[in-house]
């Protein structure tokens, strides 16, 4: 027996492995550490150059600034190493990037993260790497989508059982539980949207009131020309970056964090919807649908029977998780003063982590709704299970007009209690509703297939819903 083997350079790469999720996702390397090295290095970079549109600093120096962001020229375990002795990791970053601009040209080196503060890049690169993210998700949302219209268009009649606290209620069709997916995922990718869209740069200076950014550019002192500066400046940051420009600096006024939480917390919780349903509807006994199957997927290391519905079990992983991170991230609200010393802080991990777990969410999601099989036999055979007595509700409005809605509901479900024979023969032999209903018209109520109400029209009514339209970031 061996213990567990030791090396000089441990792995620190988290690679999913407790994460199956977001395994390979691309959204994986939309958050990674790297990606957010580059994405500080992207707001580095437009900040100088919103400050060169504004003569404040000299074009060739916002070139250099900019050809020499690039996350491959630094130390990414250093700058995590040197994060510990300044509690984030932009002042680090600001040394190392310096010195390789400095490389390029000296002079250049000056106008780096100039009048400029650690949250202003780290929250600018929050918001960079979540408008990548989201591009992502919103992609995969749209996959997910197309492949629930064509599942609810494709059975928008066919029956099942409607399921209420776990029982079988009254028939429903298939289309219109996909056509409820469908809706979800709407909702969900118009969040996003919206979200997205107006993703704001951060730029307030040491304290929210821009004082070394005027300082640098010589609007200091209560210049007349400060106000009209500031709002340049942080017109030109926006434009330069591709996200929102904001109406005041939000160092501690966290709304753009929070809503971006709760938007990953709702989409995860929409595609842990259609991943229960599955989960239920593919048990064993019911056997309605299947996931997609690949080589080897769902396999259980003790029962080579079994096929695990692997996907719908890793997107409700993901939905149960995200909520509370993103619960984290909304008490990160509490940020005091005009900086805070750990709510900001706190926000990081929890916010990347909604991000790339309902990225991998909405992955899976994707692939599940484009390859899920349905068995409309097998809908059909479980309608019959209770021997018509799920469509119990149709025989009481039938009756209640003869007998009156108390006295009908009573003696339906008195039959309905008789189990081991269909309700049909049951009913037909009571005088009661012997003399009003022939034989053939209780079984004509009792078919299942004719008690779906207004399933069609809605599933029509939620295929016309106009599709998200997936506009680009400002500034673009």
């Amino acid at each position: 027996m061996t213990g567990p083997t030791t090396t000089d350079a441990p792995d620190r790469t988290d690679a999913g492995l407790l994460s199956p999720v977001r395994a390979g996702a691309p959204v994986e390397a939309a958050v990674s550490d790297r990606a957010w090295l580059q994405a500080m290095l992207d707001a580095e970079a437009a900040l100088a150059r919103a400050q060169a549109r504004l003569g404040t600093v000299p074009a060739e120096a916002a070139a250099a600034i900019t050809e020499s962001a690039r996350a491959d020229r630094l130390d990414l375990v250093a700058l995590a190493h040197q994060a510990r002795e300044s509690a984030n990791p932009v002042v680090g970053l600001v040394r190392a990037f310096t010195a390789v601009v400095a490389e390029r040209d000296p002079e250049a080196a000056e106008y780096v993260h100039r009048g400029s503060t650690s949250q202003d890049i780290l929250d600018t690169a929050a918001m960079l790497v979540a408008d990548r993210a989201l591009a992502l998700v919103l992609a995969d949302l749209d996959r997910t989508a197309e492949a629930l219209a064509g599942l609810a268009r494709w059975h928008r009649d066919t029956p099942m059982a409607g399921r209420t606290l776990a029982l079988h209620a009254v028939p429903t069709t298939f289309g219109l539980k996909a056509a409820g997916w469908l809706s979800l995922v709407l909702d969900a990718a118009e969040r996003l949207a919206r979200v997205r869209r107006s993703l704001p740069v951060q730029l307030g200076g040491a304290a929210g009131t821009l004082a070394g950014y005027l300082e640098y550019a010589g609007h200091g002192g209560g210049s007349p020309g400060a106000g009209c500066y500031a709002q340049e400046l942080t017109a030109a940051f926006a434009r330069e970056s591709g996200l929102a420009r904001p109406a005041l600096p939000w160092h501690v006024l966290r709304t753009p964090v929070a809503d971006l939480a709760q938007a990953a917390a709702f989409t995860s919780g929409a595609l842990g919807k259609l991943a229960v349903d599955v989960q239920s509807l593919t048990r064993t006994e019911v056997a309605e649908v299947h996931e997609p199957g690949a080589e080897g997927r769902g396999a259980s290391s003790a029962m080579p029977h079994k096929r695990n519905p692997v996907l719908a079990t890793v997107i409700r992983a993901a939905a149960l998780q995200v909520p509370q991170l993103a619960a984290a991230v909304t008490g990160c609200l509490l940020a005091e003063d005009e900086r805070s010393a750990g709510a900001w802080h706190a926000e990081w991990e929890p916010l990347r982590e909604c991000l790339r777990l309902t990225g991998g969410a909405a992955h899976c999601a994707a692939e599940l709704a484009e390859g899920l099989t349905v068995a409309p036999e097998r809908m059909l055979a479980n309608l019959r299970i209770t021997g018509g007595r799920l469509v119990s509700e149709r025989v009481v409005a039938a009756l209640a007009p003869l007998l009156g809605k108390g006295p009908a509901r009573e003696l339906v479900g008195q039959a309905s209690a008789a189990t081991g024979r269909p309700l049909a023969a049951v009913l037909a032999e009571l005088p009661e509703v012997a003399r009003r209903l022939p034989r053939k018209e209780i079984e004509e109520l009792l078919d299942p297939a004719r008690y779906t109400g207004a399933a069609g029209a809605l599933v029509d009514a939620a295929l016309d819903r106009p599709r998200t339209v997936f506009e680009p970031r400002r500034g673009q």
